[in-house]
């Protein structure tokens, strides 16, 4: 099997039979022996004792959302029989049991690798503070792999493992995932219980997760949610299902000017890309103040809460302050200095600025951020640590704070080899909001997953996966997700799989009289057309024919080849059709083509 393999793809392997989990957790360990990096794990779990482990799994449930999936975990998170260094061998201690997020991932299937380097104590966004050394990124080997999550991060953009955990309080979540090329999700606070994580800010931090793919994500979290009376911070926060893209959707973008890349124009341009592609996804870009937002960033170290990372090593900081990294140290011991008087006029300040962004996001369904306005190699981190680790949360510290979910998602990789990542951020509640966008917009950039060659797997694929039974069919017009037929498809229990599209061997036309307004689409000579946007549903066999039946002519169903070569089912017309329709091959597509209409008029 490929080096990158998904959850989908694992767990679909073992189901199958094709692959156990046993061979899976050997192959895990050859890939880490391979990749031969020291810095990345803390403390690798016996191979044995985790084969050991996926032989006795296969007694269990095979319907476990994770059966037989290896993960690694970030080392200040608790798993049984694993010390805990937070990277400070001097703090180092042997937790009794897992911490409440990894006990659940384990109960769901999956098999815990190993403990994962970080920025010590889970302070910085670099991934360059820790005495075992800097994790090699794993898209480009002289940039930083971004912290704090760094070795987590790496683990998965390296194709080392499908899944591993993290935590966000800064944007310990984000970053890491656009430096290394993956998904990271930033649940909503309290959504995943932190019993068993060293705190950082403990009224801020999360456990976070990084995959391949947002499906991925979003099965390792609705895995993990649930209250936990043991966590004072834990809330009630049940993950909705995730759903199509809906046929309006208004995305928050800062203001001109607000913007801020350090000088580097590449970035700029990149995230300028990716809002053009939002736009032809059929989104529309409208533009809010976000300079509150960056002023609720500055508080986070320059207020009170640095307190809260003293507190954690107060007594470390007082018997042995050489044990802490010496940028680690700088920051936290400003937390001693803090009075009430500062605390309380921040927490003012802040409650003012929650009441902004509560305004802000009311006309949107979600924030469009760079994940970090740019890329910075160790050289020049290790040069100035504190202002470039700075720059690097200037679209995340403020997240936390607000009670923001935030989605980071690959948008492109630039021609010097760094990857540009976008951030989706919502209101706490709607993760699954977010991830109903984010899928769709991963799925469009074609971009391969990690640092692998191998494309993002179509959602299509993933859904064949678990369910062999189900046909999978390609639609162009009005039954995309929001519009006026899209209920035909839901009402027999039709599933999205994947936006993609198709390749370069297809025109679009407006048919005439057609009501609703439908569009027909024509095979033509191969790359003599253009790649239309379509969207890939499944069906299940008998409600695949129901709804094939009822197609009225012109239209038909033939075979459709996608742009990743995969083919489909999907709709077509007769040429004898085309009578007196419109020619909208340029639009790229129908969402785009009806949006366009819509501004006109």
């Amino acid at each position: 099997m490929s080096q990158f393999e998904t959850i989908s793809e694992i767990v679909a392997a073992h189901r199958a039979g094709t692959t156990t989990p046993a061979q899976t957790i050997a192959r895990c360990y050859q890939r880490i022996r391979a990749y031969a990096d020291p810095a990345l794990f803390i403390t690798l779990r016996d191979e044995a004792d985790a084969i050991a482990e996926a032989v006795a799994l296969a007694a269990r449930d095979p319907s476990l959302p994770l059966y037989g999936v290896p993960v690694a975990v970030k080392d200040n998170i608790d798993v049984a029989g694993l010390p805990t260094t937070a990277a400070c061998p001097a703090f180092a201690y042997q937790p009794a049991r897992d911490a409440a997020a990894v006990a659940k991932l384990r109960a769901a299937g999956a098999i815990v690798i190993g403990k994962t380097n970080l920025d010590q104590f889970a302070t910085g966004l670099v991934g360059v503070r820790s005495p075992y050394g800097v994790p090699r990124n794993a898209m480009r080997s002289d940039l930083v792999p971004g912290g704090s999550s760094s070795g987590s991060a790496v683990a998965v953009g390296a194709g080392l493992v499908p899944l591993s955990l993290g935590t966000d309080t800064a944007g310990s979540g984000r970053v890491p995932a656009m430096l290394n090329n993956i998904v990271g999700l930033k649940p909503s606070l309290g959504m995943i219980s932190t019993t068993g994580v060293v705190p950082a800010c403990r009224t801020l931090d999360c456990v976070s997760i990084f995959a391949l793919t947002t499906d991925d994500a979003i099965t390792a979290l609705q895995v993990m949610t649930g209250p936990d009376a043991e966590d004072t911070f834990s809330r009630e926060r049940p993950v909705a299902a995730i759903t199509a893209m809906p046929e309006r959707v208004r995305l928050g973008v800062p203001q001109k000017g607000q913007l801020q890349f350090f000088g580097d124009d590449t970035a700029a341009r990149c995230y300028d890309e990716a809002l053009q592609r939002w736009q032809r996804l059929g989104a529309e870009l409208v533009e809010i103040d976000v300079e509150p937002l960056y002023e609720t960033a500055r508080l986070l170290y320059e207020g009170p809460w640095v307190a809260e990372r003293y507190l954690t090593i107060r007594e470390l900081l007082d018997t042995q302050p050489d044990a802490v990294h010496p940028v680690t140290r700088q920051i936290t011991l400003a937390g001693a200095k803090l009075s009430a008087a500062d605390t309380f006029a921040a927490l003012y300040r802040l409650q003012a600025l929650r009441k902004i962004a509560e305004r802000s996001f009311a006309g949107i369904d979600a924030l469009v951020l760079p994940t970090a306005p740019t890329a910075y190699t160790i050289e020049q981190v290790q040069a100035d640590p504190i202002t470039l680790n700075s720059r690097l949360g200037t679209y995340t510290n403020f997240v936390n704070l607000l009670d923001l979910c935030g989605l980071a998602l690959p948008a492109s990789i630039r021609s010097d080899g760094i990857p540009f990542g976008i951030t989706l951020l919502a209101p706490a509640g709607r993760d699954a909001d977010l991830a109903s966008l984010g899928r769709v917009f991963h799925a469009d950039t074609g971009l391969p997953i990690g640092a692998s060659d191998k494309p993002r797997p179509s959602l299509a694929a993933i859904a064949d996966d678990g369910c062999a039974d189900e046909i999978a069919i390609a639609v162009v017009g009005a039954h995309l997700s929001g519009m006026a037929l899209n209920g035909e498809l839901t009402a027999l229990d039709g599933r999205l799989a994947c936006a993609t599209s198709t390749a370069p061997d297809y025109k679009l036309y407006a048919l005439s009289g057609t009501v609703p307004p439908k569009p027909g689409m024509l095979r033509v000579a191969a790359g003599s057309g253009a790649a239309i946007a379509v969207e890939v549903w499944t069906l299940s066999a008998s409600a695949f024919g129901r709804f094939v039946a009822a197609i009225p002519q012109p239209l038909s169903i033939g075979t459709i080849t996608l742009a990743d070569g995969k083919k489909v089912k999907g709709f077509l017309v007769e040429p004898a059709a085309l009578e007196g329709a419109r020619d909208i091959t340029h639009f790229g597509g129908w969402r785009a083509y009806m949006a366009g209409l819509a501004k006109a008029s």
